[in-house]
């Protein structure tokens, strides 16, 4: 169920399209700060609710970086793994037109769940228009997620939580739920600031060792098998049980809804960090911070995507690129987290107090 609020969404949209067979959903939440940026996730189970949560965390993410962006989202509902890349390439063409005809002021897309630069220029193409989205390939003037923006930004966000929960993150052990474009990246830059990598899961398992797993052996294994899995040595174990590793640190990086009310009991971490978009709650997150476990919301450790886009969107570079994303998630983390150590709140109120204030101030 979609939930309405003074916020928005401002338009909620089902697009269709016989021919293809194509079903895609858009929500526009808000644009007080600007128009609506978001990713386009393609998934078998992706729906409107789904889509319009990850709108609003949007909407709070470009509020909380201050960039003129609203907040929006999109879904389209394909199994990319069981598809031609001729009948994906249908899918997103299809979608495109159809952004281009209701809302081609409106929103700006942006690479997501199975969908990345290669489909980013489809819909160039297919709009005629280099502002349709972001992370298009470099040779279009992108600066393509490829470049680990939003796993950077998720380093920096870890790396100033650390402190705040008490850990060393050259002593701290990790688990990373997900090892795509997103956890991967996180993965690389933590191991490099010398903390441990003890866990990885992908779609077909986890990997799990206490003395640690080697991220340039495990990236290798990962492209020449396609899964974690079969890193050696190391136990395999379901994905779900990512939640049961007994770590510092647990960053989430790839589905949403991954912790629910159940699972609370299962969590042993100090510290858990919001790679991925909704990965639970407010409700369990607060019930997290009552039995200490410190959560950096999404919207404020994730932003580093977003803030790449905003840099191509004006023309930057790279290097804009990463220096600015360092400094706004590296002090938006420490600003709720002070926050959260003041008011005696969880990191998630405190985060959507400070974004709401912004957005009612427009």
């Amino acid at each position: 169920m979609i939930q309405y609020d003074e916020f928005g969404p401002e338009k909620v949209l089902t697009v269709y399209d016989a021919k293809v067979g194509m079903t895609g959903f858009v929500v526009i939440d808000n644009t007080s700060f600007g128009p609506g940026k978001g990713g386009i996730r393609m998934t078998p189970t992706v729906n409107l609710e789904e889509v319009s949560r990850l709108a609003r965390a949007m909407t709070l993410k470009c509020a909380l970086a201050n960039l003129p962006f609203g907040g929006a989202k999109s879904g389209i509902v394909a199994d990319s793994k069981k598809i031609s890349p001729e009948k994906k390439e249908d899918l997103v063409r299809s979608f495109a037109e159809a952004i281009k005809i209701v809302c081609p002021e409106l929103y700006i897309a942006a690479p997501d769940m199975y969908m990345a630069e290669k489909e980013m220029e489809l819909i160039v193409k297919t709009n005629g228009s280099h502002k349709a989205c972001t992370g298009k390939p470099a040779s279009m003037g992108g600066l393509p997620h490829e470049l680990g923006s939003t796993g950077f930004g998720i380093y920096h966000s870890t790396k100033v939580a650390a402190l705040y929960a008490g850990l060393d993150l050259k002593e701290a052990t990790i688990a990373i739920e997900g090892f795509g474009n997103v956890g991967s990246f996180a993965a690389k830059f933590l191991s490099e600031e010398g903390a441990t990598l003890v866990a990885i899961s992908d779609s077909n398992g986890v990997i799990y060792n206490s003395d640690g797993i080697d991220f340039d052996e495990l990236e290798k294994v990962k492209k020449e098998t396609g899964s974690v899995t079969n890193y050696k040595p190391a136990s395999t174990q379901c994905c779900n049980n990512i939640l049961d590793v007994d770590a510092d640190i647990l960053i989430t990086a790839a589905l949403p809804n991954l912790i629910g009310l159940s699972d609370i009991d299962r969590l042993k971490f100090k510290l858990i960090v919001e790679g991925s978009n909704i990965p639970t709650t407010d409700f369990v997150e607060n019930l997290c911070f009552m039995k200490d476990i410190m959560v950096v919301p999404d919207f404020v450790a994730n932003s580093g995507g977003l803030i790449s886009s905003y840099v191509e969107y004006i023309g930057g570079d790279e290097k804009q690129m990463f220096e600015m994303i360092e400094k706004i998630v590296s002090e938006n983390t420490k600003s709720v987290l002070d926050k959260s150590k003041e008011d005696l709140c969880s990191p998630r109120e405190c985060a959507l107090t400070m974004a709401r204030g912004k957005l009612r101030k427009k």
